[in-house]
């Protein structure tokens, strides 16, 4: 009899860990999916169709946006699910030059997945495109692949983006690719790693018109707290030239702006409009 109610207590207390540890690794669907990373964009699906506003600063040694902003970069971004698998996401960077004035860059794009994305987890892979206005009030075109694989506690995302700037002075195609991997550490806490490659041109041609190829890599949070709309995301790590170009750097909207091997950190907040 004591060996029976030893058995059914024993039973009970193993069913109570495993619900509590399928209930702590559950998905996260209060915003960890909205734009969990720095550098990589990721699109919604129907498990995650939540709207955010986000905003975003940088501060790196030897980084130097193209107006003086003396290492800092700022920016304010809309994020949100359309329906049938297209995700928004429009970006608006400011900075202020020595003088004093204020000047901005926009860029806004639409993604839609066309494998996957009509589930939380799972694979997805997106095509979007898009449009944006550079600090020197260049125009350009872009477009952008994106990968996505998420799993019940980790993640991984790329993008590779083609961008063409209507101007003589800039490269006939830019390439800059990005990839992201976090894993769930608690709840909604996850890290991981990114690595950012910007105008992988450089690498064959040496009047790349925005200095030459640029490469990050280092970690990266990921926390959305229980029952809150915030989330909060934070990445850093050495910035360094893979080639080095003829031509000086252009004002091109770039992550890394980056005019000697340095650093940078980039922190983020995210608010989701969902109720």
């Amino acid at each position: 009899m004591k060996n029976s109610t030893c058995i059914l207590l024993l039973a009970m207390a193993v069913c109570s860990v495993g619900k509590a540890q399928q209930k702590s690794f559950a998905p996260v669907k209060s915003g960890s999916e909205i734009q969990p990373f720095l550098f990589s964009v990721n699109t919604l699906t129907q498990g995650a169709s939540f709207w955010n506003f986000n905003y975003s600063g940088s501060y790196g040694e030897s980084v130097s946006g193209p107006f003086g902003y003396n290492g800092v970069d700022q920016h304010f971004a809309l994020k949100g699910y359309f329906g049938n698998r297209f995700t928004l996401y429009a970006n608006l960077g400011l900075g202020l030059e020595n003088g004093g004035s204020l000047r901005s860059a926009q860029q806004a794009e639409v993604i839609r997945d066309f494998f996957g994305g009509k589930k939380l987890l799972g694979p997805r892979l997106g095509l979007g495109i898009g449009v944006s206005r550079d600090y020197t009030n260049v125009k350009s075109l872009f477009s952008r692949i994106t990968g996505s694989l998420d799993a019940l506690n980790w993640r991984l995302t790329g993008n590779l983006r083609l961008e063409k700037a209507f101007d003589s002075n800039r490269d006939e195609i830019d390439l800059v690719t990005s990839a992201g991997f976090h894993h769930r550490i608690a709840g909604g806490f996850f890290a991981g790693v990114e690595a950012v490659g910007e105008d992988l041109e450089g690498f064959w041609d040496k009047e790349e018109a925005e200095g030459g190829a640029r490469l990050l890599i280092g970690p990266s949070l990921n926390l959305v707290p229980e029952n809150s709309r915030l989330a909060f995301s934070l990445c850093g790590g050495p910035v360094f030239y893979a080639t080095r170009s003829i031509v000086p750097a252009s004002g091109a909207i770039r992550e890394l702006q980056s005019a000697n091997n340095g650093y940078i950190v980039r922190a983020q907040v995210a608010f989701s409009l969902h109720n």
